[in-house]
């Protein structure tokens, strides 16, 4: 951002040295580093919000890509009606469990005298 080469610093200090004087010199140095590091802090401060924004803007642009390629699957695959009353194996042409098959038998059955 700033190019500032050595014989020019060398030339800002000269000259500071000799209009604010050796006295007052470590004085101006402090409060224009109080400056600049509230400036850096604005600075901060504006670059992390303007982040901010961005990223509110990306996740807002992938939830519209989202919903939108959902509603495209959403219309090439249709759910079927029956797939909530029936389950998916009845879907397929297989025949679920009957309720005979996942009955457990009676305790009574078990204890009862064989003839």
């Amino acid at each position: 951002m700033f190019d500032v080469a050595s014989s020019e610093l060398m030339l800002v200090v000269l000259v500071a040295l000799l209009v604010i004087g050796p006295k007052d010199l470590p004085r101006v140095l402090r409060v224009v580093g109080k400056w600049v590091g509230k400036a850096r802090g604005v600075a901060a401060h504006f670059r992390s919000g303007f982040d901010e924004m961005i990223r509110q803007s990306e996740l807002e642009e992938l939830e519209k890509k989202w919903k939108s390629e959902n509603e495209r699957i959403m219309r090439e695959h249709p759910a079927d009606p029956r797939a909530d009353v029936l389950g998916d194996d009845s879907i397929s042409g297989e025949a679920g469990p009957s309720v005979e098959q996942t009955a457990p038998e009676s305790p009574s059955a078990e204890m009862a005298p064989k003839i």
